[in-house]
This record gives structure tokens, sequence and C-alpha cells, in this order.
């Protein structure tokens, strides 16, 4: 049996855990003015791959009434995570990823840490305020909306610019960049 195509319970332990810490992503980000750009990768560099390992463990839920689903992050909210973020990070804050073509090549693409951050922390502020509702409607929607969100939008964001935040506290490796130096230096 595939556990990923079972229906489970918006209270199943899965669920719960992915709770626990996409709370404490959001309360850590929420408070990200109060420390340096040091403490702020560590954070990120530790939760983003166990985010990202819960999130790829939630199961499917049943949704008995979609229309309980809500989003809660204002624009202006999303803004000011991203303002604050981008000021931290400062000229760190730009990276690059490698987006497929249809031509089986590659295209490097600028990207934001901070813009990647607030948009997590949006859709797990989401998820966090919607669950917490303590209704079962709501549960149903803020977890299958996670999983149905980690596949398409979220998931993939840890994916890009996990290795940005390493790089940032461990420095760049020295074997293996030489392609990737020679396509970045050409941009």
């Amino acid at each position: 049996m595939d556990p990923g195509n079972t229906e489970e319970s918006y209270r199943s332990r899965q669920v719960i855990e992915f709770l626990t810490v996409a709370n404490e992503y959001c309360l850590f980000l929420e408070k990200a003015e109060d420390y340096d750009r040091e403490i702020l990768l560590d954070f990120i560099s530790k939760i983003s791959p166990l985010l990202y390992l819960k999130g790829a463990l939630l199961p499917t839920v049943l949704v008995s009434d979609p229309g309980a689903n809500e989003r809660f992050v204002t624009q202006e909210q999303w803004e000011d995570m991203f303002l604050t973020l981008h000021r931290i990070f400062g000229k760190d804050d730009i990276f690059w990823i490698a987006i497929p073509e249809s031509d089986g090549q590659y295209a490097l693409i600028k990207a934001s840490l901070a813009e990647h951050l607030s948009d997590i922390y949006q859709d797990m502020k989401d998820f966090v305020v919607l669950y917490q509702k303590n209704l079962q409607a709501s549960g149903e929607n803020a977890a299958s909306e996670a999983r149905r969100l980690f596949a398409s939008h979220w998931g993939t964001r840890i994916a890009q610019f996990q290795r940005h935040v390493h790089t940032l506290i461990h420095g760049e490796p020295q074997e293996g960049n030489e392609d990737l130096n020679e396509i970045l230096s050409g941009i």
C-alpha cells in the first residue's frame, strides 16, 4: 500500500508533527528582525529540511467542506516579511536557480531568498491559522491544502534555496563548481 495515497484524519500524527514544525517556522520568522543574519541562516538551514520532510509525509486528507478553506496572510504582511528578510540578507539575498527548458537545456534565473522564505511563511501561516480554528472542516482543508502546496509551491522553494543557505554558512565547495562558475561568469 502506498502511504501517499491513503486517506487519513486531519488529526493524524503526520499532520500534528507538520503543524508543530510549521508553527515554529512562523514564530521564528515573525521575530526575524530580532536576530542577526547568522542566527537566521542557522535556523533556516535546520528547519527547512525538517519542514520539507514533514511536508513530504503529509497524508491525503479528504475534505468534507471545501468552502471552509481560507487564506489569512495579507499582501501587506507578506511584503513586511519580505522587506525584513531582504534587509537582513542584503547582497546575499540573490541566488541563481537552474530551470529546465523544453529542449532539455537549463536556463539560469535570479531568485531571492527573502522571497522564497516569505512565500513559505505565507503558506505555513495560512495552514497554522486555519488548522487552529479547531473545526473539522478547517482542519481537513488546512491539511489537504498544505499537502497540495507542498507539491506545487513551497516544497520546490525549499529545494531551490537550500544549497544557497548551505553556501552562505559553510562557504562554496571547492570541487564540482567549475561548470556552474563558468556559466555564472558569463551572465
